[in-house]
């Protein structure tokens, strides 16, 4: 998502040792132009497990990355993953789109480690055929939302996209490397505390 946005958006990625962000300008073609990288080591008392413990910390951090590459662009994005996160597929009744929209959140309780009226939700619907549909579902707690995107708005940012990190990485990859509709590729993205895992079979997340 973070790539596909047609305006240009500054990735921030918080992680538990250390603030990373990079800024991409799109150009013809799907191109894209590197405008700014930068990362800084952070305490290992700001993020622990995933959970903001000191704001302070990584807007301290953060701002002074955005200062050193003097990035004027007001819009920010995130990516989550761990706890709060969860993702799923499920298959429902083939149905019509305002139908699914409408059902969602009662399909989810079913299946989410969590409240449903805890987190935001969203979906896409992966194959369908007279009878069913595959749905890929994704739910992030608000609580973490809130803390992360609350980062964003203490450095003076607007928090434009959350996103998760295996999709993110995902992302990336098709923007590359083209889509994997022939092949079955695992996407690992290793954290100093948290590694994920996507596999990716023939154009789809499995």
């Amino acid at each position: 998502m973070l790539l596909r946005k047609k305006k240009g958006i500054v990735g921030l990625d918080i992680g538990s040792s250390a603030v990373k962000l990079v800024e991409l300008k799109g150009g013809k073609g799907g191109s894209y132009s590197l405008l700014h990288a930068a990362h800084a080591p952070l305490s290992p008392e700001a993020i622990v497990e995933g959970t903001v413990m000191d704001s302070s910390l990584v807007v301290e951090v953060a701002q002074r990355l955005i200062q050193e590459q003097s990035i004027k662009n007001p819009s920010f994005g995130i990516s989550l993953s761990g706890l709060s996160v969860a993702i799923r597929k499920i298959q429902v009744p083939a149905m019509s789109d305002a139908e699914l929209s409408e059902s969602i959140h009662w399909e989810a309780e079913q299946y989410l480690p969590f409240d449903v009226n805890e987190v935001n939700l969203d979906y896409v619907v992966l194959s369908s055929d007279a009878d069913t549909m595959d749905v890929l579902l994704v739910a992030a707690k608000k609580d973490r939302i809130a803390d992360y995107t609350g980062i964003i708005t203490q450095l003076g940012k607007v928090p434009s996209l959350v996103d998760v990190d295996v999709f993110a990485l995902q992302n990336a990859y098709e923007l590359n490397y083209g889509s994997a509709s022939s092949k079955v590729v695992a996407l690992v993205n290793i954290g100093a505390h948290i590694m994920n895992v996507n596999i990716v079979a023939y154009g789809q997340s499995v």
